[in-house]
């Protein structure tokens, strides 16, 4: 296995390529890459069978600090949510069924470690239970 990227952008860009790959293996398709507006930005955009998944990729070197997962506040999901409106909005995806996941990546020695929480927040930002 190649050696974790050492600044920060190219070790988010590794983490979403490897989230990519892990979610395809978890029979998700992949619809759109880093969807990005004036107000927030997707990382994934895919399918789960019949509904559209906004996928936010958060990775950590190691688990000295915690999971990345938790990493991703009310602020970070509704930037997310934002981004998916947009989405939505552009690809003539009203009425679909929509929902919020978020995947952990953990980088380091060995190979990398995937947590995944379907439904990890609702579209108005908030964690669901």
């Amino acid at each position: 296995m190649a050696p974790a990227p050492t600044d920060r952008r190219s070790r988010g860009r590794a983490a979403e390529a490897l989230a990519e790959a892990f979610l395809q293996g978890q029979g998700y398709q992949t619809l759109a890459r880093n969807h990005a507006t004036r107000r927030g930005e997707v990382d994934l955009i895919c399918r789960e069978r019949d509904v559209i998944c906004f996928v936010e990729v958060r990775s950590r070197t190691g688990r000295a600090q915690g999971s990345p997962l938790e990493t991703v506040g009310a602020a970070k999901a509704r930037r997310v949510v934002a981004a998916a409106v947009d989405w939505v909005a552009r690809n003539g995806a009203e009425g679909r069924a929509l929902r919020f996941d978020v995947v952990g990546v953990t980088l380091g020695d060995g190979s990398p470690r995937f947590e995944l929480v379907r439904g990890a927040f609702d579209g108005d930002g908030r964690a669901c239970p």
